[in-house]
């Protein structure tokens, strides 16, 4: 059996490394947008396009000065993959503004399928938190070593 993909776009891509690099920095201090583009292999004027994005979202604030840049709002626990996919404009809607024609009822079965799936994903989305991510990527830096560098 196939296994079934769910592919994110460069933006959910891009924004979810940003966010997980921000949960590395000692207390969640501010990190630069070239030095998480770097960190990252980003192009930071892209990142810092989708940094203004979150940050309008509250999942990110500015810090001006020489030691400033981007920083967690909340603590990662409290930031869920849902809410970031969001903030970016990224949507798991499985058929927008479809209505299936009443005299099929397989359209049904595929309308009320896709809507239960849909359903789940979301849930899965908005149940996996930035905390979480960041627990996963610590573990798989442990089993390669310490000359691992975190990069998603």
């Amino acid at each position: 059996m196939q296994p079934i993909l769910l592919k994110l776009t460069t933006r959910g891509h891009y924004s979810v490394k940003a966010l997980l690099d921000l949960s590395f920095q000692p207390e969640y201090g501010p990190a630069a947008v070239k030095a998480i583009a770097q960190r990252q292999d980003l192009p930071a004027p892209y990142l810092e396009k989708l940094l203004i994005e979150m940050r309008r979202a509250n999942l990110v604030i500015s810090v001006r000065g020489a030691h400033g840049g981007y920083q967690l709002a909340r603590p990662p626990a409290q930031i869920s993959l849902g809410q970031i996919l969001e903030a970016v404009g990224e949507s798991v809607e499985p058929l927008p503004r479809h209505t299936p024609d009443d005299a099929q009822a397989e359209d049904w079965v595929t309308f009320s399928l896709w809507n239960r799936l849909h359903k789940k994903l979301k849930e899965a989305l908005y149940g996996i938190s930035l905390e979480d991510l960041y627990y996963d990527a610590r573990s798989w830096q442990a089993a390669q070593g310490e000359e691992a560098s975190f990069v998603v």
